[in-house]
């Protein structure tokens, strides 16, 4: 909500019956009159009760509740003379109409109607009604007003318009950021659980919100102890002098519930389950975790967890060590998000010993209620943060992920792992198209956040090596090649300023071999040539010496450098360690290193590729013309047995279905199928070998931006006879793209389509078109292997 605080927003049940009356008996009599549009008297028990039952398609009611009860209800009732437009009403009661329910029940019925085929809401408001005209009109959704009078009619168009789309995200921004500040910058802390005995789980808790600097109050819970941690234990959280706005619980798992319930009534805000013993333990912890969660947000409280190790937040606004972990990180510029417990532990004493420094880090365990989606929204306003890191494990909402990280993404770059299994295509394809940088493991994610968190990501893919070792150049560049990144010569100049200034013997292409002997001198002097060419955008260097000599020397010419050229990467494999190691840090700049050179090739790798996305034009979801939607509904609500075909649906989105004859082309597929958890994803490929032999096939989740349609046609490794190289004569791809696209509006339009395939798909010489030879759909009323 606006306030922060949670509701749930469900459809009305049967039964609602006795929750409908209690919350129309608790409305005042100015409420009433704003929804029944005049002076009420009483409204019969027996009427309210019918509205319980509703059809959920041309009734529909949704119920906002607070706790158990109702706070708020909107519903729809479809026209039977107009069956796209249905009459819309709201009530509020009456605690609750300043915190934005009117607002949140209007997106939500909106959405409802525009998927059961209601193009227009009608709702008559009282002139003097002003908030709920204030809901209409700042939506953001085309509104049309009536003439001035006592009753104002209103129309709005439930199409998702750009401007109400926009204005629902901020909503949604704003309120989230909200509810999140009393877990990630507390003034108050309480550890339910909190032990007296050193190295229990309760006990570095509290041990550690005071070792981290935290200002606030710290409240240890134990029954059984006078003081924990050399801070006063209280029996119970409703002892405590002041509600806190957190809560760590560290008890039994079957304790939980009672002390979060205690928790609430105790006007805590957030709550942090460390306890194990929920969902890792089979279905009915899952049903526990559940009912948590449920709990949680019906009291206006978010929770983390459970089974996790807590939170961070070493920005001066928190300093909160909120977690059991021997190990805490430095202040750095770093944040993240892992779905490990346990991995979490190794995450940050890693960190540590890397010297890479953390604004914030989150375990959020089983993430019943506070999601990865959330705490980038966070960290996508915190000035703290410069990198964000993902651990993943689950996708809460793939599509509301891809939104924020397209977002973030540009400004903020945002490197995430993923274990993988049957959906990793998917996984893979809504990385790409949001601009995350996905990685193999937990240590090059933190390869690549080593880089980016203290040098800028490459102009370009010219890498330049320097280096007084000949074999482990040689690695470089092998890896430079297999990571995407190029080691050109270096230019004409550069190589004439390098031969006046290095010893006799130095190798002064690129790689640059300074040779064993090489001194501090030659190092700048190399560093800064290199750097000062405008053919290259990063620079690896390599300091392995036989006998280490002077590397404290050497580090400073490497960071006066690398200062003499902000606008470049310089990351190095310095002795052999790993990490922001000391004579590569001063004055705010520091240079990372790589134990193997060949991760410092693969970060670069990453990092370039990031720019490259983040310099292309940002893709929009264009209006195409020759769309007739209402066609192509027409044809879903008569398709029974052997009627509404995929040809006349494919018309109705521009795309024809015809034979090509003999034409000279390629034969291609596009298929979409519907992911549990992604929802449509769209694959691309040519036909036979190359789809099935070598598992050449590019997949993208809708809906789909023309950047997505460009690059998804791009990157199949068969792309070079796409466009017209290895002795190809191409194909037009302007054609094939704007059908990917039609096919990407036709699923989201038409949730009902289930999958379609188009095969072969012919794909013709460029400016002759393509030619889709065979289609079929199935819908998700059909049976399994069902299709038109």
């Amino acid at each position: 909500m606006r306030t922060g605080r949670s509701t749930f927003v469900r459809p009305v049940r049967p039964e609602d019956a006795d929750r409908l009356v209690a919350f129309v008996a608790g409305l005042s009599r100015q409420t009433l009159a704003y929804r029944s549009l005049g002076p009420v008297v009483r409204v019969r028990d027996d009427v309210i009760r019918r509205g319980a039952h509703v059809d959920y398609l041309d009734e529909l009611a949704l119920v906002a509740l607070a706790g158990d009860d109702i706070a708020g209800l909107v519903r729809y009732v479809r026209d039977p003379r107009e069956p796209e437009h249905a009459e819309v009403t709201f009530t509020i009661r009456d605690d609750h109409q300043s915190e934005g329910f009117g607002r949140l029940l209007l997106e939500h019925i909106a959405a409802a109607a525009r998927a059961r085929g209601i193009r227009v809401l009608e709702a008559d408001v009282l002139a003097d009604n002003t908030r709920m005209i204030n809901v209409f009109l700042g939506s953001g959704f085309r509104v049309e007003a009536g003439p001035p009078g006592q009753i104002i009619h209103f129309e709005i168009a439930v199409d998702p318009q750009a401007q109400a789309l926009a204005r629902a995200e901020r909503r949604e921004q704003t309120a989230v950021r909200r509810s999140l500040r009393p877990l990630l910058e507390p003034r108050s802390v309480a550890v339910i659980g909190a032990n007296r005995e050193p190295l229990t789980i309760g006990h570095e808790i509290v041990a550690n919100l005071r070792r981290g600097g935290f200002t606030g109050g710290v409240f240890p819970v134990n029954p059984h102890a006078g003081q924990v941690a050399g801070a006063r234990a209280y029996a119970d959280v409703r002892d405590l002098p002041e509600a806190p706005d957190l809560a760590l619980v560290a008890v039994r798992a079957e304790a939980v519930p009672e002390v979060v319930r205690d928790c609430a009534e105790a006007g805590v805000k957030a709550v942090v389950v460390v306890s194990s013993g929920f969902g890792e333990t089979g279905p009915a912890g899952r049903a526990a975790e559940r009912e948590l969660a449920r709990f949680a947000r019906a009291s206006g409280m978010r929770l983390v967890g459970p089974n996790c190790m807590g939170v961070v937040n070493t920005t001066p606004a928190a300093r909160l060590a909120a977690t059991f972990s021997p190990a805490l990180p430095a202040p750095g510029r770093v944040a993240m998000s892992s779905q490990s417990g346990p991995l979490g532990l190794a995450v940050l004493d890693h960190a540590r010993r890397l010297g890479l420094g953390f604004s914030g880090f989150v375990s959020v365990g089983h993430a019943v209620d506070v999601s990865t989606n959330d705490l980038l929204r966070w960290w996508e306003e915190d000035p703290a943060t410069s990198v964000i890191l993902l651990h993943v494990e689950t996708f809460g909402n793939p599509r509301r992920f891809a939104r924020i990280a397209r977002r973030i993404a540009p400004r903020k770059p945002i490197i995430a792992v993923h274990p993988g299994g049957p959906a990793d295509s998917a996984v893979s394809s809504l990385f790409a198209q949001s601009g995350v940088i996905r990685t193999r493991g937990l240590q090059e994610l933190f390869d690549v956040a080593l880089l980016l968190s203290h040098q800028p990501p490459p102009p370009g893919d010219r890498v330049a090596v320097i280096t007084n070792a000949g074999g482990p150049a040689a690695l470089t560049v092998g890896a430079c090649t297999a990571n995407g990144l190029r080691v050109p010569p270096l230019g004409e100049r550069t190589r004439q300023r390098l031969g006046r200034v290095l010893a006799p013997g130095a190798e002064i292409g690129n790689p640059v071999d300074l040779t064993p002997t090489a001194t501090a001198a030659h190092y700048r002097q190399a560093l800064d040539a290199a750097l000062a060419d405008d053919g290259i955008d990063a620079a690896i260097v390599l300091f392995m010496p036989p006998l280490a000599d002077q590397p404290d020397e050497v580090a400073s010419a490497i960071l006066d450098a690398a200062a003499a050229a902000p606008e470049k990467p310089v990351v190095t494999s310095f002795l052999g360690s790993a990490g922001i190691t000391g004579p590569l840090r001063r004055d705010g700049l520091a240079v990372p290193s790589y134990t193997f050179p060949e991760a410092a090739a693969a970060s670069l790798g990453h990092a370039a590729a990031y720019q490259a996305w983040r310099s292309t034009a940002a893709g929009v979801v264009p209006d195409l013309p020759g769309i007739d939607v209402d066609r192509a509904r027409s044809l879903l609500t008569g398709a029974g047995e052997g009627t509404g075909t995929a040809a006349e649906l494919l018309a109705a989105y521009g795309i024809r279905v015809h034979d090509p004859g003999q034409g000279q082309g390629l034969d291609a597929f596009l298929s979409v199928g519907s992911d549990p958890v992604f929802g449509p994803v769209i694959s691309f490929g040519l036909t036979g070998g190359y789809a099935d032999l070598m598992a050449d096939v590019a997949h993208r989740v809708t809906p789909l931006s023309d950047r997505d349609a460009r690059e998804m046609v791009r990157s199949l490794r068969a792309a070079p006879l796409l466009e017209g190289r290895a002795g190809a004569p191409g194909v037009d791809l302007a054609a094939l793209e704007e059908t990917v696209l039609r096919l990407s509006a036709m699923v989201e339009d038409l949730p009902e389509i289930a999958a379609l395939d188009l095969r072969p798909v012919r794909l013709l010489p460029p400016g002759a078109g393509i030619a889709v030879t065979r289609a079929t759909v199935r819908l998700a009323h059909d049976t399994p292997g069902g299709s038109r």
